[in-house]
């Protein structure tokens, strides 16, 4: 089960700025993957439920990171339904992510006080999500619905509204700091950062160096 507060988890994304996500049916795979987001400076991780059995392979995971990565937060995304976040919750998710808003899901996880992150796509649907005790709202898919601008656009009338793009973010500087500048509280990002010539090629030293440059990026952005 879960042994971080909400509150602790929504301060490690906003220390971190950038939460990395990725699922693989290897366990080693993942557990590489992990460690050099970890080494590169990152604290937080979301592992995908995108696979037959990814459930068993998180376990794996989170047994693994609670020995061996003191301090990293690790939450599952990719979650539909109520069912499968009892699951993860009880093998250890720190939060739940999900592409879309279901209150049944907020039931489970705020009964057993995790973090809850729907993926909403209007003004409305963040709006009942906050309702539903979301503290941070992930706006997905978040270039379909106008990127940046988008993000903006939200802010203006919803100032205390807590955003997390996902989907298109890229780890430079020029699209970085224009997710931050908009007014997002952290960014997703999967395959721009943990591409796929890096799995096919385990260059796994390569993603550490890459994760090193975004925390620096970041940090320069946020001063």
């Amino acid at each position: 089960m879960a042994t971080l507060s909400r509150i602790e988890v929504i301060q490690a994304m906003k220390a971190s700025a950038v939460v990395p996500l990725y699922y693989n049916p290897d366990v080693e795979v993942c557990k590489n993957v992990i460690r050099a987001c970890y080494d590169g400076g990152l604290r937080i991780f979301e592992f995908t439920n995108r696979g037959s059995f990814a459930h068993e392979v998180f376990g794996e995971l989170s047994k693994w990171a609670e020995k061996e990565l003191p301090g990293l937060v690790l939450g599952v995304g990719s979650v539909v339904d109520a069912g499968t976040s009892s699951i993860y919750i009880q093998l250890g998710a720190s939060f739940i992510v999900s592409p879309l808003l279901n209150e049944e899901m907020a039931k489970v996880c705020n009964r057993r006080k995790v973090m809850w992150m729907p993926g909403c796509a209007t003004v409305s649907e963040i709006s009942k999500a906050e309702e539903l005790g979301a503290e941070v709202v992930k706006i997905y898919p978040a270039p379909m619905l106008g990127g940046p601008d988008f993000i903006k656009a939200i802010k203006g009338p919803c100032p205390w509204t807590q955003l997390m793009p996902s989907g298109g973010v890229s780890p430079t500087l020029d699209n970085l700091k224009k997710w931050f500048d908009a007014g997002a509280f952290c960014v997703g990002m999967g395959s721009k950062l943990i591409t796929a010539d890096i799995i096919q090629e385990e260059k796994y030293d390569l993603l550490r160096e890459k994760v090193k440059e975004v925390v620096e990026i970041v940090n320069k952005i946020r001063g």
